[in-house]
């Protein structure tokens, strides 16, 4: 008999809030993963795709992806495309997501299609899921099927409100659907040291919420911003970049908390 395959880390990316560089996370630190070495997927459950756009998969060729995963209509090698970065592979979003909700709503164990998709089938060290904005049933799917949940948080005014949000949907799905989830942290993001108020909402996220908040912060970066219309995450599109040594930075303590919990190795 084979030895039983060593099940992932899986990390839903969430935040209900959009706009607060959620997809970005997810493409560049899944990148900077596997640039040190991992093998890592990336599963788009956000039905605009960014973060399949953002790695350079078409959509012509993106086949069933994440429906078909979720459908039971594909298993995860038939749904998975390998990207421009080596060890990264990626489940594409598609457009028939869209009517996930209305599609499955009445169907049982709706908010167990992906896990129950993912856990004996992914054969990667991390899984990343890119979830969308919003409390709908994909995103609930992200988050029953994820061992944690990695929250991007704008540096802006509304922030705390948005941090409170999510977080009360973590502790529900804790509560009645995933008992093991945990806040694997929260990421600033789209920082500006220049402005004060950026500077003040950091300071109050870090003085409420702690060693949840990791040490790295990413900034805005022009280059960030500018690599997903080359198909590429920013590591390959300018490596020097303030941006790109962000998420190089973000990984490194990503591996480190995870090795101190004895999660990854």
């Amino acid at each position: 008999m084979p030895p039983k395959l060593k099940r992932p880390r899986i990390v839903a990316i969430a935040n209900q809030k959009g706009g607060v560089g959620k997809t970005t996370t997810a493409i560049n630190l899944a990148a900077a993963l596997a640039v040190g070495g991992k093998k890592v997927l990336l599963v788009d459950i956000d039905p605009q795709g960014n973060a399949s756009t953002g790695l350079g998969i078409d959509a012509a060729n993106r086949k069933g992806g994440t429906y078909g995963l979720l459908a039971g209509e594909a298993n995860l090698a038939e749904s998975t495309l390998p990207t421009a970065v080596e060890n990264l592979t990626i489940a594409p979003s598609v457009a028939d997501l869209i009517g996930v909700d209305l599609e499955f709503g009445g169907t049982e164990r709706r908010e167990f299609m992906l896990r129950d998709a993912l856990r004996e089938q992914a054969q990667a060290d991390v899984v990343f899921i890119d979830c969308p904005p919003g409390l709908g049933l994909l995103t609930l799917n992200g988050l029953v099927a994820a061992d944690a949940v990695l929250i991007p948080l704008q540096a802006e005014f509304f922030a705390l409100e948005g941090i409170s949000q999510i977080m009360r949907t973590v502790d529900m799905v804790k509560r009645n659907l995933n008992p093991a989830l945990e806040v694997e942290g929260i990421v600033l993001t789209m920082t500006d040291r220049r402005n004060n108020l950026s500077e003040q909402v950091t300071n109050d996220v870090r003085a409420f919420f702690k060693q949840l908040v990791f040490d790295t912060v990413i900034p805005r970066n022009i280059r960030v911003t500018e690599a997903p219309s080359h198909g590429i995450p920013v590591l390959l599109y300018d490596f020097r970049s303030v941006g790109a040594q962000s998420y190089l930075a973000l990984a490194a303590e990503f591996m480190k908390r995870a090795r101190a919990k004895k999660v990854l190795t």
